[in-house]
């Protein structure tokens, strides 16, 4: 691993790049990073993850970030993509400060669909734990295992992608109704508290899924989102 930042004036940026090109069976990440009191980060990674066939143990990710006082965040990784026989748990951990705010994405694809790939034999394990002062404030869990074709097909209509988004900020509310215009059919908005903002998409492919994601981001980030979710 190791990480790229772009200079800009009035934000930190930051690029994680996984130079190994993929996780696969055996695989171990953690990522921490930390925002101090009042500062402005971007992180990002510079192209989609590939979660690959596993060829032995369960890959596993750990991601632990930090947000201090009147501090704000944005976790935009690009798309997870799970190769069929994937096997991976990832854990997503957000401790925010005090009056810290929060915009962040996990787009997660199901497949290379342009290659006709299916996924019938899959582990993906996925934990997003959101604090404030220790106070649980936003807790996501996602399990699927085994045949995810027929999972999907079931309880999602098929669908080949999917995000989830989190804002936690005081003009949370603000955004409610607009966003809704933006969502497609298949998306959802809610608003969880005051300051507290969620939605989940479902698409068709990744292609789908970036197309009604940008201009959501776009939104909630003020236009700023990294250069490398546009290539």
């Amino acid at each position: 691993m190791k990480a790229l930042f772009p200079r800009r004036s009035d934000w930190v940026d930051a690029i994680v790049i996984n130079t190994a090109g993929g996780l696969t069976g055996g695989d171990k990440l953690d990522i921490d990073a930390c925002v101090g009191a009042g500062s402005r980060m971007s992180l990002t990674t510079q192209a989609a993850e590939r979660a690959y066939k596993a060829s032995a143990d369960v890959a596993r990710v750990s991601t632990k970030l930090c947000v201090e006082d009147s501090a704000r965040m944005h976790w935009l990784p690009q798309e997870l993509i799970l190769f069929e026989g994937a096997a991976l748990k990832r854990r997503l951990q957000i401790a925010l400060q005090g009056k810290a705010e929060l915009l962040m994405v996990e787009p997660v694809v199901f497949g290379r669909v342009a290659m006709g790939e299916e996924l019938t034999n899959v582990q993906f394990q996925d934990r997003i734990e959101i604090r404030r002062d220790g106070v649980p404030l936003y807790m996501d869990a996602l399990n699927l295992t085994g045949d995810l074709r027929a999972q999907m097909a079931r309880v999602a209509g098929g669908a080949g992608a999917m995000a989830s988004v989190v804002l936690v900020a005081p003009n949370a509310e603000a955004h409610l109704k607009p966003l809704r215009k933006l969502l497609p059919e298949s998306g959802g908005a809610s608003l969880l508290a005051e300051d507290l903002l969620a939605l989940r998409l479902l698409a068709s492919d990744s292609f789908e899924l970036r197309r009604a994601l940008l201009p959501i981001l776009d939104r909630l980030s003020g236009d700023r989102l990294p250069t490398s979710w546009r290539l």
